[in-house]
């Protein structure tokens, strides 16, 4: 081997070498994103799991705050339903299918609009009551009418009058 192939191949050595510390170095590098990254996943991971653990326990909030508006709603109707028996009681000449609703105000709104329709109703009934009305006991006696008569019929009658 002569001198000018050993300072060649010293010459590749020391760039060997030169990439090689490139190699190691871009490698340190990325082994450091790499960590950091997953430290990263690891933080984004947990962060996932708290907001999972919440949005599991607003889930169970919803569902519980559901259940007890489904059972509000159904003691309110339970409660407008009573109301209405009452009102119902309380004002006999209101016919029940005229009152209906789910709420109190549905029901007071209801027994409003029954009531005029009652009072209405009345006030037909007394009208055509009035305009049919006939007076109680026999009307007043009067003589009676011979002027359709003939004249004989009525010197007849007049005869039969003096007879009794």
């Amino acid at each position: 081997m002569n001198d000018e192939e050993l300072t060649q191949l010293e010459e590749q050595l020391a760039e060997a070498r030169a990439e090689l510390e490139a190699l190691e170095t871009t490698v340190a590098d990325r082994e450091a994103r790499a960590a950091h990254l997953e430290l990263q996943l690891a933080g984004v991971r947990e962060e996932l799991s708290v907001a999972q653990a919440g949005n599991d326990a607003r889930d169970t909030d919803l569902a519980t705050l559901r259940e007890r508006s489904d059972a509000l709603e159904s003691a309110v109707r339970g409660s407008a339903q009573r109301y209405r028996a009452l009102a119902l009681e309380r004002s006999p000449e209101l016919p029940e299918e005229l009152v209906s609703g789910d709420t109190i105000d549905e029901i007071d709104q209801a027994i409003d609009r029954a009531r005029e329709t009652v009072s209405k109703v009345r006030g037909h009934l007394e009208t055509h009551a009035q305009e049919t009305r006939v007076p109680v006991g026999a009307p007043p006696r009067s003589a009676p009418d011979y002027s359709a008569l003939s004249a004989e019929e009525k010197i007849a009658r007049g005869i039969e009058q003096r007879r009794a």
